[in-house]
């Protein structure tokens, strides 16, 4: 498979261990590119972003909508066996989803999951987003496309940013927000992550005012993998791009300092 991968290298390597990034839905590589990648690159880590297929550059658009989750955790595989050493993995939303199912039968030497699918799935977390934007919803249910949460400037900054989040930044990104497999999706209620067979060890993030995942689902993703777990008060569901998105990768990088070579 064609995938995109946006690498920063640091001018000096400090670690040895590169990082792989994972996006979310609707999301692709740029969203790492940002504001991650190139801060990570400059605190000396080796770092990548791939866009998983029919997502930004990669090929495969014109199957996406039926995608399996397997073919995601494929594209993972792949992005991985083009880097050396393995590389920790972290993974977004529906990415921290993915990175979950690969490491049921794969290692790596940690993983961070940003405001993941729950390890319960989506079912309870999607039945209160479904109650409380009915109309909303039928129509991702009758068009089966889950972009339409985030094409517009409202939608994107309701779901994903902050209430002080800056306007003119959201509608960019909302512009850059792509298609989503439907099918990959509606397995995040459905194919479970079985914490039992991840023996890599994880670090859980959330976010007090995410209105996907709520802050006590990723509490109980982070007790269901014995991971450590981190909720950045005042924040939304898209850490990696909120106006305080440093205090996130900080956090991160301390974590990882203590964990990598």
């Amino acid at each position: 498979m064609n995938l995109e991968i946006i690498s920063r290298e640091p001018k000096t390597r400090r670690y040895s261990t590169p990082l792989l990034f994972v996006h979310g839905a609707c999301h692709a590589a740029w969203a790492w590119d940002e504001n991650f990648l190139p801060y990570f690159a400059a605190k000396g880590f080796s770092s990548h972003a791939v866009s998983l297929r029919g997502h930004g550059a990669s090929a495969g658009g014109e199957k996406l909508k039926w995608c399996p989750a397997a073919d995601f955790v494929a594209d993972v595989s792949q992005a991985i066996s083009e880097l050396s050493p393995t590389p920790v993995v972290i993974g977004h939303s529906l990415g921290g989803f993915i990175v979950q199912k690969f490491l049921e039968k794969n290692n790596a030497p940690v993983g961070i999951l940003v405001a993941p699918s729950p390890s319960e799935g989506m079912f309870w977390s999607g039945l209160r987003l479904n109650l409380q934007n009915p109309w909303l919803f039928t129509k991702v249910a009758l068009r089966q496309d889950f972009l339409l949460l985030y094409n517009t400037p409202e939608r994107a900054k309701k779901f994903l940013f902050s209430a002080d989040a800056d306007d003119a930044q959201v509608a960019e990104y909302s512009r850059r927000f792509g298609k989503e497999s439907y099918r990959a999706a509606m397995e995040m209620i459905y194919n479970l992550p079985n914490p039992k067979k991840v023996k890599t060890r994880l670090l859980v993030l959330g976010a007090e005012n995410d209105a996907i995942i709520a802050p006590k689902k990723i509490k109980k993703t982070a007790r269901a993998f014995n991971a450590d777990c981190k909720i950045f008060p005042q924040m939304a569901h898209d850490l990696m791009l909120e106006r305080d998105w440093q205090t996130v990768a900080d956090f991160m990088i301390t974590w990882l300092e203590k964990k990598i070579k």
